[in-house]
């Protein structure tokens, strides 16, 4: 099952149970990725929902974080309640380790020795580890092995 049809599936169940925070959360995500065929004028593959959806989170991260800055736990608390139910379509986030091997291998098939090197390194990973680790995190650990 495609990752649109489980988010229209999961959405007609939380109109059938009355979950309006779910409902409303897969709605926005399911009117962004509507967007997106609109501009791209055809049906998304899975891969395409995926950059959507994984978006629609990074959003809301960032939105956390202004939120709890300015002490504003009930917008702070919705947020995470987001980031929760849209994170359970992501595919299996890899552990440290599986990372880790990733990157020793990106480094060692392009050759990079230094920072300077990093945009490399960064192009051979992400493509990879695209929706099963956070892209922050890729960049923190490939600058702690190039470092």
């Amino acid at each position: 099952m495609s990752l649109v049809q489980q988010l229209d599936q999961d959405m007609k169940a939380a109109m059938k149970q009355k979950d309006k925070e779910t409902l409303s959360t897969i709605r926005m995500v399911r009117a962004s990725i509507k967007k997106v065929e609109i501009d791209n004028r055809g049906e998304l593959s899975d891969d395409q929902a995926l950059e959507v959806l994984v978006r629609e989170i990074k959003q809301r991260k960032d939105s956390l974080q202004e939120y709890e800055k300015a002490g504003r736990d009930d917008l702070a608390s919705k947020e995470k309640r987001e980031i929760e139910i849209l994170s359970t379509y992501l595919p299996k986030q890899l552990t440290e380790e599986e990372l880790r091997a990733i990157v020793d291998k990106a480094i060692a098939e392009t050759g990079a020795t230094s920072k300077k090197e990093m945009g490399k390194v960064m192009g051979a990973v992400l493509p990879l580890v695209k929706g099963r680790a956070d892209s922050k995190q890729v960049n923190q650990l490939v600058q702690q092995l190039l470092g």
